[in-house]
């Protein structure tokens, strides 16, 4: 999600000396010490308000060249979707209550021109209510860059007509188009989004709540690229049952009046576009200083934020942060390291030593009643990257059957093989998997690995979880094939494995291989395989598959003790079929059920 901020937070001195510790590179300054932060929203207000908290006599003046400070970003579509029905609470402060509060010089409608590194000022243009402009120059001992990200729009004609969601006056100028960007005058009637990343599945969801037919269309071929398509594909029939329309693998070509043209040529109604196909960091301010700014436009800074300039620092989506999985440089536009790198940058002034932590990239989206969440690197990306890795599925209940309520969820695991190191996880379903995924977010950070999921002590009560918790079953499915005591196969490997000679085994019952199963399966039902084990072929691999993997496992381990060859199909038929659709309904033709 996007950067959003509430400076108040505990106490600041537990566990550290009362005073500052002084570091021998630490940059002098005059008293007070004059600092200016740039970037009033997530990160910059962090900064700004640690600073006070840990030092009284500095002058700290914070320049946001929008209207609003310190407002909740990530609330915005739920505004402009009626969910959250009072615009004044998304505004978490004001540039009145931060001088109250905290003695902040907090400027809006000001923007920073320039950066004399020399001098140590910075130019400053502000626009006052009646749009009557000044300018000046603010000198400073410490100066943070924290400017955010600006949307990407893409280069076609008639763009300009296009909206986008990130700030409070995108919201209202949103709202304006909802309510007169019909042909006649009146309210949009339709309304086409581009970018079916997590902002755009939330701009699409509230303005289908807003009655407007919706088309969401995104470049990549399938919603929610970070994703796994098998994760991915629930998502899209989730939204196409609502009404909203899915297209994928074409782009805008151009926009006009009432109209959207895709590249694949189709003519879509389109009162309102909204782009959402993302962010890129906001750096020409630090580029056009001298400070360092890599090859994917982000401002180069060391572990306590510090840029090349000592005296310069900058957190936040404009500033590369740390890969905890590879140690890379990356850029990761999320709330939470926004915020805490905001506090790294005060500590780091005051010459506290901080140390910014790693990034994962952990989110989650609401969409139309499920949850979607992941957290480090997927399937594809970890590929792409060289890995070996082992993939565990599941389809646990979000707490125990028994108790009234419960709903499936879908979750994933992605290891390194060998190690069994966790590389990601990634959840979906109505209840329970923002919980998971933070539990496995929070391995990731701790170091642990897969197997060592199934040693957690969470806590258990019929009506949150169940005995063995889906994270805790995570570890264990995991210690099984990291072991090699179940081999499994991926969904996107069973066709070439058939080709290869696999023989499918649908170890469910017979009515539920009668719903729907995979083309070509033979049933055998688990509980009939002991005594049907004449039936398969022994000079032949077999890959059992069932609903969700479990029985499957079961199949597996009985037929290897049998001397047969055998691997699970991971996940089961859930899982190749959300990627692949339903499959095969009743008994094929021409082929023995018996």
């Amino acid at each position: 999600m996007p950067e959003t901020s509430s400076p108040t937070g505990p106490a600041e001195t537990a566990g550290r000396p009362l005073a500052p510790e002084r570091r021998e590179d630490q940059v002098p300054a005059p008293s007070p010490r004059r600092v200016i932060v740039i970037g009033g929203v997530a990160a910059g207000m962090s900064a700004a308000t640690r600073l006070r908290r840990l030092e009284e006599s500095a002058r700290i003046t914070v320049l946001e060249r929008g209207d609003h400070v310190s407002f909740a970003n990530c609330g915005l579509p739920y505004y402009v979707g009626g969910v959250i029905t009072e615009r004044d609470s998304l505004l978490l402060q004001t540039p009145a209550s931060l001088a109250a509060r905290f003695n902040l010089d907090v400027r809006v409608r000001t923007e920073a021109l320039s950066i004399d590194r020399a001098a140590r000022t910075v130019r400053v243009r502000s626009t006052a209510a009646d749009g009557t402009p000044t300018e000046e120059d603010l000198p400073y001992d410490a100066l943070v860059l924290a400017p955010g990200a600006r949307p990407v729009l893409p280069p076609v004609p008639g763009i300009e007509r296009a909206l986008s969601l990130r700030s409070v006056a995108d919201a209202d100028a949103l709202l304006a188009a909802v309510a007169t960007g019909g042909p006649d005058g009146g309210p949009a009637r339709s309304a086409v989004v581009l970018g079916a990343g997590f902002i755009g599945l939330e701009v699409a969801e509230n303005l289908h709540r807003r009655k407007l037919s919706v088309t969401l269309v995104e470049l990549a071929d399938q919603v929610l690229p970070p994703l796994d398509p098998e994760m991915a594909a629930p998502v899209a029939a989730r939204l196409r049952e609502a009404g909203i329309e899915v297209r994928t693998g074409t782009s805008l070509s151009r926009v006009e009046a009432h109209e959207a043209v895709l590249t694949d040529g189709t003519r879509l109604p389109a009162d309102l576009v909204v782009v959402a196909v993302g962010v890129r960091p906001d750096t020409a301010l630090a580029a056009e200083a001298g400070l360092e700014v890599d090859e994917r436009g982000g401002v180069v800074v060391d572990d306590e934020q510090r840029t090349s300039d000592p005296r310069i620092w900058a957190a936040g989506d404009a500033a590369l942060k740390r890969s905890a999985l590879d140690g890379e440089p990356t850029l990761i536009a999320l709330a939470q390291p926004a915020n805490r790198h905001g506090r790294v940058v005060a500590d780091s002034i005051l010459g506290r030593r901080p140390q910014a932590a790693p990034g994962i990239g952990t989110a989650i989206v609401g969409v139309l009643g499920l949850e979607v969440a992941m957290t480090g690197w997927s399937e594809k990306r970890a590929r792409a990257a060289g890995l070996d890795v082992v993939v565990v599925h599941t389809h646990p209940a979000d707490h125990a059957t028994y108790y009234p309520g419960s709903a499936s969820m879908s979750l994933k695991l992605v290891l390194e093989a060998g190690s069994g190191r966790i590389l990601g996880a990634q959840g979906l379903g109505e209840a329970g998997v923002d919980k998971r995924i933070d539990v496995v977010a929070t391995a990731i950070r701790a170091g642990l690995n897969g197997p060592d999921l199934a040693d957690l002590e969470l806590a258990y009560a019929p009506q949150y979880g169940a005995a063995k918790d889906p994270v805790i079953m995570l570890g264990l499915v995991a210690d099984n094939v990291l072991s090699g005591l179940t081999p499994t196969i991926q969904w996107h490997e069973l066709a070439q494995a058939r080709q290869a000679g696999g023989v499918l085994v649908d170890v469910r019952s017979t009515a539920e291989f009668a719903r729907g199963h995979i083309p070509g399966a033979l049933n055998v039902p688990v509980d009939e395989l002991r005594e049907r084990l004449a039936e398969l072929p022994r000079d032949r691999p077999l890959i059992m598959s069932c609903q969700v993997g479990a029985r499957g496992h079961l199949a597996v381990r009985l037929a290897l003790q049998h001397g047969l060859q055998a691997a699970n199909l991971d996940g089961g038929y859930r899982t190749w079929s959300a990627a692949h659709g339903p499959g095969v309904l009743g008994p094929e033709q021409g082929e023995d059920r018996a």
